[in-house]
């Protein structure tokens, strides 16, 4: 089988884009409910067209049981009715557009739910060749589970015994397993052409793109990605010959490989490798036992490098070639918050400042720009403990919108609500934010305002370290200086060539001919 050839195109929109992640359920209840839903979201609209973003990106809205808060699909072209209908979706989508936002939805490729007809079917036909299924037990015997319905085996689950694996096929044949099937096989294709079918079915109604859930993970036994890189080259390419301004970002994690492969963009991510970890990663919150403890960069104590993120974020950027981009996401539904354990609401500005003036894409997960926090002992709800220190809910408790019952968020009474609210009494809030100029929310929307006027900021123009310690110096294009320092302790550096500046956004550092001064938990933007 021959490799298509590699996109070479982008869409504009995407290149200058600050993308905002939101969890649907613990967003905007509008119905008194406590969950979320697209109605809540719309009441919302002129708050995130103030803030700045170009994108909003929704966490699974499709019908599910929600065994994994929706990452267990059980129809993929019908908005799961606890968040509203097919049409409540699409006024957000309109609303969106009229203030200048782009929709993205979340497209779990790799398994649906067993309540999903295609498994069902499945379930009944031995010629069904849709999942993958076994007369015996494979490995890891954990991953098989016995067949549900008059069809004799056992079926692949992908990650909960509730999300059998679709078949996308395996890389390499096995005469110990003879269930496996190449990818050209009649199943394998017969998925490819339904997640042909689901993206066109959500473009035709204005949504301008899919993050990819576990986009790595579709074809079997593929050690170097090979097939699965041939899969997504060639969604990519009916993509540019049928929706050209359209758009993939995976989840993939590694987006030197992905992007070639066929991804508009590629999130750096915090199960897979150090770059992400290296920056806000402080060990207090959602973090696998299997995950090492060094210092991250971005916290009070100052004992973090830089290092390990400028290594794997050139080593992207070099075989990516200019043709797609890295996305730095500030956290998400599966990772800890910025304010997290000892680094609190107050430290996180100058990760605002370094996320909006690097050369990635910026994505905000809801509620961070006002400084909520990772929650420690927020209870299980619908997996979101993996067993092995990912407490992933306590990044998932509602918006902070009002300090009135409910947090503005929902009418429920508190034990109907999704998850708790934060119990800290000081708890920010959108409301408090918005009647404080100082406040973090006041901060990241002037930063985001400012990488939008001044192009040198995007994603774009060259990036040139001048000090990777504390504090971090870096020079966008040849106008713009960026000083960060995230640690509680003051920091100075001599920095030749940096010419007379003036001052964009400032908090607590000075510019004095070569030296550079900044106080604790400051930074500043500056332009000649």
């Amino acid at each position: 089988m021959t490799t298509p050839s590699a996109p070479a195109t982008t869409p504009d929109w995407l290149s200058d884009a600050v993308l905002y992640q939101i969890y649907p359920q613990s967003f905007a209840d509008s119905n008194g409910d406590g969950i979320g839903d697209f109605p809540g979201v719309l009441a919302r609209m002129d708050y995130l067209a103030w803030l700045g973003v170009d994108v909003i990106w929704f966490s699974p809205c499709f019908a599910s049981p929600f065994a994994d808060a929706g990452y267990d699909v059980a129809d993929y072209l019908t908005v799961a009715p606890r968040y509203g209908t097919n049409d409540d979706l699409q006024a957000v989508i309109e609303a969106a557009r009229e203030r200048g936002i782009r929709v993205m939805l979340d497209l779990v490729p790799g398994h649906t739910s067993h309540q999903h007809e295609w498994f069902r079917k499945s379930a009944a036909d031995p010629e069904d060749h849709r999942y993958i299924w076994s007369d015996r037990v494979g490995a890891p015997v954990s991953k098989w589970i016995p067949a549900p319905g008059t069809r004799e085996g056992y079926y692949l689950a992908n990650f909960y015994p509730v999300q059998p694996a679709l078949n996308f096929g395996y890389a390499r044949m096995n005469p110990a397993e003879p269930w496996r099937q190449p990818v050209d096989a009649p199943g394998p294709q017969a998925n490819r052409a339904a997640l042909r079918e689901i993206m066109a079915y959500w473009f035709d109604r204005g949504v301008a793109g899919f993050r990819v859930d576990m986009a790595a993970s579709l074809v079997k036994d593929d050690p170097d990605l090979v097939e699965t890189g041939r899969l997504w080259t060639e969604m990519r390419q009916w993509i540019d010959r049928e929706y050209p301004d359209r758009a993939l970002i995976s989840e993939w994690g590694d987006p030197g490989v992905s992007v070639p492969a066929g991804f508009h963009a590629d999130f750096f991510l915090h199960f897979l490798g150090d770059a992400l970890r290296s920056l806000w990663d402080n060990s207090q919150g959602s973090h696998s036992h299997g995950w090492h403890t060094d210092p991250c960069f971005f916290a009070p104590e100052g004992q973090g490098s830089m290092r390990p993120f400028l290594d794997t974020w050139q080593r992207a950027v070099t075989a990516i070639g200019g043709v797609g981009h890295i996305a730095l996401p500030t956290a998400n539904h599966d990772f800890s918050r910025l304010a997290c354990g000892t680094r609190t609401r107050a430290m996180t500005a100058p990760i605002f400042a370094f996320l909006l003036t690097w050369p990635t894409l910026p994505t905000i997960y809801f509620g961070d720009e006002i400084g909520m926090r990772y929650v420690p002992g927020t209870p299980d709800t619908e997996g979101a403990d993996l067993g092995d220190g990912q407490l992933r809910q306590g990044s998932r408790t509602p918006m902070q919108w009002d300090s009135g019952p409910g947090a503005g968020f929902s009418t429920a009474s508190a034990d109907r609500l999704y998850l708790p609210l934060d119990p800290d009494p000081g708890r920010p809030s959108v409301a408090d934010s918005l009647n404080d100029p100082g406040s973090l929310l006041h901060q990241v929307q002037r930063l985001i305002a400012l990488r939008k006027a001044h192009p040198a900021l995007g994603s774009s123009a060259p990036v040139e370290v001048l000090h990777e310690d504390y504090p971090l110096v870096y020079r966008r294009g040849d106008s713009h200086l960026v000083v960060v320092n995230p640690r509680r302790e003051p920091a100075r550096v001599t920095v030749p060539g940096t010419g007379s500046l003036r001052p964009l956004e400032v908090h607590g550092v000075t510019v004095n001919g070569a030296e550079v001064m900044a106080d604790g938990f400051s930074y500043g933007v500056f332009t000649r």
